[in-house]
């Protein structure tokens, strides 16, 4: 029982928090990670990855999945529940307030402010993916040698994807979903 309420509350924060869409839950899902053990910063790499390439939003999908991790199907429900409670609650006290303080200048300007909030967690969150995707820390620690440090699968991987969407006029053109299926695919047939 201790396990759900606890899996509730840390998604109910994360949920409260993040500003910003699903990227920025994480950092907060890096800070549970930390704080609970529940599953490794490599385990988090591996569900951005499951959790981009399936429908729905990345926040639900990963809580649903941190859930059904630690606690089965009722452990996904209740992190997922926890995760949406706080947009629903929030939702409707805005709606409620909404038509009376929509002209007002100091909501228009918090509203404006928080733009930057979500720029910085988004960015952090994807600083951390490319530390755990482009770099192996715990080989390089283990060796000390500094060859281990880079994973060079995913380096070059990158740098393909990178040169395929921003300098192929012939690829510029395709839809996302066509190049995290091909990755997908890489991920398989390479072993990443």
């Amino acid at each position: 029982m201790m396990l759900y309420l606890r899996l509730y509350f840390e998604f109910f924060k994360t949920g409260l928090f993040s500003v910003g869409g699903g990227m920025a839950t994480l950092p907060f899902l890096y800070a549970i990670s930390d704080k609970t053990g529940w599953f490794s910063h490599e385990l988090l790499a591996d569900m951005v990855a499951v959790s981009e390439s399936t429908p729905g939003p990345i926040g639900v999908n990963m809580a649903t999945y941190v859930g059904y991790v630690t606690g089965g199907i009722p452990g996904a429900l209740i992190a997922t529940a926890g995760l949406v409670t706080p947009c629903c609650i929030i939702i409707l006290l805005i709606a409620k307030a909404l038509k009376a303080f929509r002209q007002n200048k100091y909501v228009d300007a918090a509203f404006y402010g928080l733009q930057p909030c979500s720029v910085g967690l988004i960015a952090a969150a994807g600083m951390l993916v490319l530390k755990i995707s482009l770099f192996d820390f715990g080989l390089f620690g283990e060796t000390g040698k500094l060859i281990d440090l880079f994973n060079f699968k995913a380096i070059v991987l990158a740098a393909i994807l990178l040169i395929c969407t921003r300098y192929v006029k012939k690829l510029k053109g395709l839809h996302p979903i066509v190049f995290i299926a091909a990755s997908a695919l890489v991920g398989i047939v390479f072993a990443f």
